[in-house]
């Protein structure tokens, strides 16, 4: 059975591990107010993605898919349920931070942006001064109040 649901704190051991494996900043994950979604599929963890606040603002970060479940589109599905949870939190629009994965982001409707036109919270949080390097290319997507059909 498949789930996406938002993450408890007995989850963080197994959320630290994919994003580990899969070359993802972790050094801030524990003191950063952030929630998490899970994809979980007859219980073992199958996906991550995590939306930080900053006012209007949402950081996405920390998307991975565990390597046995990729390819079976789990990554685009944990993208929309974090639309949902950013829109439900009254957040305008989603910014993010990929050194590989600017493609998968272009086809889910964000668009690349310098990176100093993201908002002022957004530059000061740890992922955008020190964890992403320089190179990481920054996206923006606009979100409307309703949720696209």
């Amino acid at each position: 059975m498949t789930t996406i649901r938002t993450a408890t704190d007995d989850d963080l051991p197994r959320i630290l591990a994919l994003l580990t494996q899969s070359s993802l900043p972790t050094a801030d994950l524990v003191d950063a107010v952030a929630t998490f979604l899970v994809d979980e599929r007859d219980g073992a963890l199958a996906g991550v993605i995590g939306l930080q606040r900053f006012g209007q603002a949402g950081l996405l970060r920390s998307l991975a898919v565990a390597p046995a479940y990729q390819g079976q589109g789990i990554a685009r599905r944990l993208v929309a349920a974090l639309e949902t949870e950013a829109r439900q939190q009254d957040i305008d629009a989603l910014y993010l931070l990929t050194q590989t994965a600017e493609r998968f982001f272009t086809l889910q409707a964000f668009e690349a942006l310098p990176r100093d036109q993201a908002p002022a919270g957004l530059q000061a949080s740890a992922e955008f001064r020190s964890l992403c390097p320089a190179s990481a290319v920054c996206m923006r997507k606009r979100l409307s109040a309703v949720a696209p059909r």
